[in-house]
């Protein structure tokens, strides 16, 4: 019988798998990383004290319905953040993704010219991307005081340089084929985008832009902290006033937004599958 063939990639998977746990080690040692720490006597206790803190949750109808309110406006932020970054993305998607390149049915020099146009598209992208949004959180609160308009707009411009990146990218794996039969056949751009490449692209898209929506729903309670409104804020004054009750009852909404968002999540998927 002839002997069992050897999987070529075996050794570099081991090595690679080596190299990793290699650099594994330093970087838990720099982050004094120390699991075994949190299950110490004294550290146990203080953990249980502090959840302790957390029991019973608050039910006043005064407090619930303030609630209620933060939970709209944190809805309110992500999902109007989330119509701000789409509106930046899907131009600046549509201008990095070569398939829609009419640029490269010229000649050279106007390849050229793309080129440049996608790179400095993609500058623009990396840039709006690159800051976080509780960075432009602070800074649009300065300018429009407390409130969830700063958290819309810290939103709109970090989730737009996410969304045009991943867009581009979609867009540029998708079968370019019939987009490109549209544009040598004389089609504009936009057509070429509506017929060519959006029916194909489109579940992925869709998914992308909802899972970011989710993110964006999380990222609204962590701006709440820095004055941006909703459950965030709302959370701040609590743990501020050490009232445990209240910040258990927040988390328990949290955890709701997040579970409706995840289900609505997925019956939009299985929708376009």
């Amino acid at each position: 019988m002839s002997p069992t063939p050897r999987d070529p990639a075996a050794l570099p998977r081991l090595g690679a798998t080596v190299l990793a746990l290699a650099l594994l080690g330093p970087l838990l040692h720099l982050t004094d990383f120390r699991p075994a720490a949190l299950f110490e006597a004294g550290n146990l206790r203080t953990v249980g004290q502090f959840l302790g803190g957390f029991l019973p949750p608050a039910r006043d109808p005064d407090f619930l319905a303030l609630l209620a309110r933060a939970t709209v406006e944190t809805l309110a932020m992500a999902t109007a953040g989330m119509a701000v970054a789409f509106l930046l993305a899907l131009p600046l998607g549509l201008a990095m993704a070569r398939s829609l390149s009419v640029s490269r049915l010229a000649d050279a020099r106007g390849s050229r010219t793309g080129a440049l146009l996608r790179a400095l598209v993609r500058g623009l992208l990396t840039l709006l991307r690159g800051i976080p949004e509780l960075v432009w959180a602070l800074l649009f609160v300065r300018v429009f005081g407390l409130g969830p308009a700063a958290g819309v707009l810290a939103l709109g411009i970090t989730y737009g340089g996410m969304l045009g990146k991943v867009y581009g990218e979609i867009l540029e794996s998708t079968d370019a084929r019939p987009a490109r039969g549209l544009l040598e056949a004389g089609s504009g751009r936009l057509a070429a985008f509506s017929y060519g490449l959006l029916p194909l692209a489109a579940p992925e898209l869709v998914s992308y832009t909802v899972y970011r929506w989710e993110c964006a729903v999380r990222a609204s309670v962590v701006m709440g902290f820095v004055g941006a409104g909703g459950l965030g804020q709302l959370m701040d004054q609590s743990m501020k006033m050490l009232n445990g009750g209240e910040a258990a009852t927040i988390l328990a909404s949290f955890l709701l937004l997040v579970v409706a968002a995840d289900a609505l999540s997925e019956w939009l998927r299985s929708r376009l599958a």
